[in-house]
C-alpha cells in the first residue's frame, strides 16, 4: 500500500467531484476550460453534460484510490492503464458531447 499516493489520488477525486458539483448543481460553467459564452446555445445541458462527466472522472479516480489501498492485484500496472484510458475515454467524451450545446456559425 502506497499510502502517499492513496493520499493524493483522495485529494484529487475531491477536488475534481467539486468542480463537477459546481458546474453540474450550480451551474458554473465558466469553470469549463475553453467556454465562450457566445458560442453556446445550451449553458443548462452543457452544465449538466460536464458536470456530469467530472463526477465520473472523480469516480473513478476513487476506484483507483481504492485499489491502491486494498492491492487485490498485488502492485499490478494494470489498474494505472486502465486509469488512463479511463480518463482518455471520458475526456473525449466531453470535448465531443460538449459540442452538441455550440451554435453553429
Amino acid at each position: 500500500m502506497a499510502t502517499g499516493t492513496v493520499i493524493g489520488l483522495l485529494a484529487s477525486a475531491v477536488f475534481i467531484a467539486t468542480l463537477g458539483i459546481l458546474i453540474k448543481y450550480f451551474g458554473m460553467v465558466r469553470l469549463i476550460a475553453g467556454y465562450d459564452p457566445d458560442r453556446v446555445a445550451d449553458e443548462d445541458g452543457l452544465a449538466n453534460f460536464i458536470g456530469t462527466n467530472a463526477l465520473y472522472v472523480a469516480a473513478l479516480v476513487l476506484l483507483v484510490a481504492i485499489v491502491e489501498y486494498t492491492e487485490p492485484f498485488g502492485g499490478s500496472e494494470a489498474i494505472w492503464i486502465a486509469f488512463v484510458v479511463g480518463v482518455g475515454l471520458l475526456t473525449a467524451r466531453m470535448i465531443r458531447g460538449a459540442r452538441r450545446y455550440e451554435t453553429a456559425e
